[in-house]
């Protein structure tokens, strides 16, 4: 199985391909980043990162897509920019993969590490350990794509309730067979001829109640961690630092 890791931004996308096989090994294949210049409008910008996102999905052939949640507690604006980039690459995606999880920063660092608040460089080193790579991958953003992919390999079955949008993680809702979205939009017009009104997804369970039912309540429990920033370089390789949110 192929997985693709995304670290979702507008200035630096991180992104990263792994392969697990039948015996839960994991080997990296590829990783890095789509960068767009910050003297173009939002619009360009976008563009830019669906077209360069959409090669990487057409070369590697993802079977399942992993992303990281975004979480904002300063800079709304500039969370703003970076929310309209995950929704491109999620649209991206859902168009060539059609399965998509999404992981927080905390579950994350607890799948890759033991340890929900570990440091940016305990991560890198671990990821590297761990896929067996001469040297801790660069930039920060392709490691980040890296363990995002990794944590959702660790997953196994339980990454069905971490689908994108299932917001009480209740297994086997708004889940996406792969290459299922023509289907899902044509399945979509049909309904809506008949009845003249959307229909969409619903969830039968809260949060509570799939906690009761599995006692799996330090995964659905979401430890939400504080954002962590990067400052981008005048290169555009945007790395991390403590000080500035990313964009």
């Amino acid at each position: 199985m192929i997985i693709l890791g995304i670290d979702p931004g507008i200035a630096t996308l991180g992104y990263g391909v792994i392969e697990k096989d039948d015996r839960g090994n994991f080997r990296a294949l590829d990783c890095g980043v789509v960068t767009t210049p910050k003297d173009e409008g939002l619009p360009v910008r976008l563009a830019m990162l669906e077209e360069k996102l959409a090669k990487i999905l057409d070369k590697f052939q993802p079977d399942e897509v992993a992303m990281e949640e975004l979480f904002f507690t300063k800079n709304i604006t500039t969370g703003i920019a970076v929310a309209h980039a995950r929704g491109v690459a999620l649209l991206t995606c859902v168009k060539a993969c059609g399965r998509l999880y999404e992981y927080t920063p905390m579950q994350i660092k607890q799948a890759i590490t033991g340890y929900g608040k570990a440091d940016k460089k305990q991560i890198q080193i671990t990821v590297a350990s761990l896929l067996k790579l001469p040297s801790v991958p660069k930039p920060d953003d392709a490691a980040d794509a890296l363990a995002i992919a990794l944590c959702h390999g660790y997953a196994g079955r339980m990454g069905e309730l971490f689908v994108v949008d299932n917001m009480t993680r209740t297994k086997g809702h708004n889940t996406a067979t792969a290459n299922a979205y023509q289907e899902l939009m044509a399945a979509g017009a049909r309904a809506s001829k008949r009845s003249k009104s959307s229909q969409g997804f619903s969830s039968a369970q809260s949060a509570s109640a799939l906690q009761n039912a599995t006692g799996v309540s330090g995964i659905t429990g979401v430890g939400r961690a504080s954002v962590r920033t990067i400052s981008p370089k005048t290169t555009g390789a945007g790395k991390r630092s403590p000080n500035k949110t990313k964009e």
